[in-house]
């Protein structure tokens, strides 16, 4: 004999899968914008890239495979570092965005178009920053797991006590030099992202996070119209009025 399921544990089960489905889509998404807004700046590269991205692709130069290859590897050993120093795995949102933000900055460096003019290029960077400023914010704002670099900061943040901005600083001018080093593209958007791109994400989070509760919320009250019973009246209410 079936169990029977009580109509509101239903309901509930079912928006609680609603935002399930939300939160990964907007996580995935996200991802996808952040790994745009990369690439575009990796296009306008003679203005400089971000201090990971230099470092990635002084790799790239040095070495060959692909910038998102070497973004997968750096993100790989620094989720091993994490993860042994914490004793425990880490969650699948920080494993989802180790491996798909690197393809995807693959893909879309593959499939955008080389800016032939300094215009362009400029074009290209600034472009590039909004967007990666909203992907952040996108990818972040359903918490569901945090990136492997963000991870290592929080690690050296609770091993040292130091505060997260030194920290930050920190490793984003250790990975700069390094990726300078190796002969990746260093300029004034190098300096614009480091110090600027925070500024931004302080602005795109809120508002994702907003995008997020909204869309939640509108799912659910779309759940509850097609789960409310039909008066007979339905469609002639105006005519019994109007009699």
């Amino acid at each position: 004999m079936e169990k029977s399921i009580h109509p509101i544990a239903k309901m509930e089960h079912q928006q609680s899968k609603r935002t399930f489905i939300i939160r990964w889509s907007f996580f995935t998404i996200g991802l996808i914008i952040l790994a745009l807004g990369i690439a575009l700046t990796i296009k306008g590269e003679k203005l400089g890239i971000g201090p990971w991205d230099v470092f990635h692709v002084g790799l790239y130069e040095k070495f060959g495979l692909t910038v998102g290859s070497w973004s997968i590897i750096a993100g790989v050993i620094i989720v091993a570092i994490t993860s042994i120093a914490w004793k425990q795995w880490p969650q699948f949102g920080t494993i989802l965005n180790m491996f798909l933000l690197g393809v995807f900055i693959d893909i879309f460096l593959l499939i955008l178009p080389n800016p032939d003019t300094m215009l362009m290029m400029v074009l290209c960077f600034v472009t590039g920053v909004i967007i990666l400023a909203y992907g952040i914010g996108i990818y972040v704002a359903p918490e569901l797991g945090a990136g492997p670099r963000d991870g290592l900061m929080l690690l050296i943040h609770d091993v040292t006590g130091w505060k997260v901005q030194w920290v930050r600083n920190g490793i984003e001018i250790t990975v700069f030099l390094l990726g300078w080093m190796l002969g990746g593209p260093v300029g004034i958007g190098t300096v614009i992202i480091a110090f600027f791109l925070g500024t931004l994400v302080g602005y795109t989070l809120p508002q994702s996070k907003k995008w997020l509760d909204y869309c939640i919320q509108r799912g659910e009250q779309n759940e509850n119209i097609n789960k409310r019973s039909i008066r007979s009246d339905n469609h002639d209410r105006v005519s019994q009025k109007v009699r």
